[in-house]
């Protein structure tokens, strides 16, 4: 298989060598931008498989630049920050990250993270689960084009987000608690993981539901967690 394209963008430069050296002695190929402007420039010239990107830059923000990112793809997004407010983490997420991760960082847990985002991009969905197709009045999803229907139209989602409908439909009419999606769709232990799968819910609400307020399709079940009501 190909090499993965890493996109790393930071204003700091020492950063951005920092990671180039951990991420190609993960064997991967690491492609350097140090603005948003730079970031966009660089997507449209290489075929890229995940980002990571950083808040505060010249030109163009990173947050900014995820959100016109996230208009003509869904590869995984990891935002780089300073800030560790949950506030600062969901506002990340609604703008369109998969991940969010603070400064200062481990590189080898955010190493872990790009494993796992590239994992669930790439993978998710093995060769059996793609031979199915899950249906449930007008959803549905196609496991091998790793697309979701409405009635007919495209929805076009976040690895994450197709993360969460694959395991929700593959389990339609199953209640699961935040911390066992969390756990299943992000592959790791969850820790306050309640404001992340809230967030990742509410967006996917907004793209399959009629009114994301009295859905039809992905419903909670108060106290207890979410399912994918079956028809």
């Amino acid at each position: 298989m190909d090499k993965y394209n890493i996109l790393v963008c930071d204003d700091d430069k020492a950063i951005v060598n920092a990671l180039e050296i951990y991420l190609r002695q993960e064997n991967y190929n690491v492609v350097k931008a140090y603005t948003g402007k730079q970031a966009l420039e660089a997507l449209e010239q290489e075929k890229i498989h995940l980002v990571i990107m950083d808040v505060m830059m010249p030109e163009l923000d990173g947050l900014t630049a995820t959100v016109k990112v996230r208009k003509e793809l869904n590869i995984p997004i990891i935002i780089l920050s300073a800030k560790s407010e949950d506030t600062d983490k969901i506002i990340g997420l609604n703008f369109g990250a998969d991940d969010y991760v603070t400064k200062p960082f481990n590189p080898l847990e955010l190493i872990a993270r790009v494993k796992s985002q590239l994992r669930r991009y790439t993978l998710l969905g093995g060769a059996e689960e793609r031979r199915g197709i899950f249906k449930t009045g007008g959803l549905e999803l196609d496991v091998e084009a790793k697309e979701l229907r409405v009635d007919g139209e495209m929805v076009r989602l976040t690895a994450r987000e197709y993360g969460i409908i694959l395991f929700l439909m593959q389990n339609m009419g199953k209640v699961f608690s935040i911390d066992e999606i969390y756990e299943n769709v992000w592959n790791e232990p969850s820790y306050s993981a309640e404001n992340t799968v809230a967030v990742h819910i509410r967006r996917i609400r907004e793209k399959i539901e009629i009114n994301p307020k009295e859905p039809k399709y992905l419903k909670v079940v108060w106290g207890i967690g979410y399912k994918i009501e079956k028809y």
